[in-house]
């Protein structure tokens, strides 16, 4: 999550979240916290609505699930406490759900690959069937051996 949206749930300004962080550096390592370059924040800005004038001088902070973990004992108020409880909750069914569509995708595959040797096995069958027919289509008159059929008499 960026440091602005974080600000606003923590309802502190972006400025001071960042202060309390840069004054607890130790507790941010890189797995928990970091900045966006100049060409992923060009790239986040226009996605979204920004206006042309203001803004940021700093390029925006981001905090991975354990940054947001690891805020709440920087910003150790009852309101950081409970959106931090809140989003832990958010991250946990986000991991539940990615979880559960990870295992429709492997069955899908599944299905699918079975799918793919059923349409190839049938295919073959089709072509054999083909030569097959084909064989008979051009395959000579066979002269017939044994009895032969007695004529009818015209009456």
């Amino acid at each position: 999550m960026l440091d602005n949206d974080l600000a606003e749930l923590y309802e502190v300004e972006t400025q001071v979240l960042n202060q309390a962080v840069s004054r607890n550096e130790d507790r941010f390592p890189s797995d928990f916290m970091f900045q966006l370059s100049e060409k992923e924040w060009g790239n986040l800005k226009s996605q979204t609505v920004t206006s042309s004038w203001g803004g940021r001088r700093k390029l925006p902070s981001v905090f991975t699930e354990h940054g947001v973990l690891m805020l709440s004992s920087v910003l150790n108020s009852k309101k950081a406490i409970k959106v931090n409880i809140q989003i832990m909750r958010v991250f946990t069914r986000i991991r539940q759900m990615l979880t559960e569509n990870t295992d429709l995708r492997l069955a899908v595959e599944k299905l699918e690959r079975k799918s793919e040797n059923h349409s190839k096995n049938i295919e073959l069958v089709f072509k054999y069937l083909d030569e097959l027919l084909g064989k008979k289509e051009n395959s000579k008159p066979r002269k017939l051996i044994g009895f032969k059929p007695a004529k009818k008499k015209a009456k």
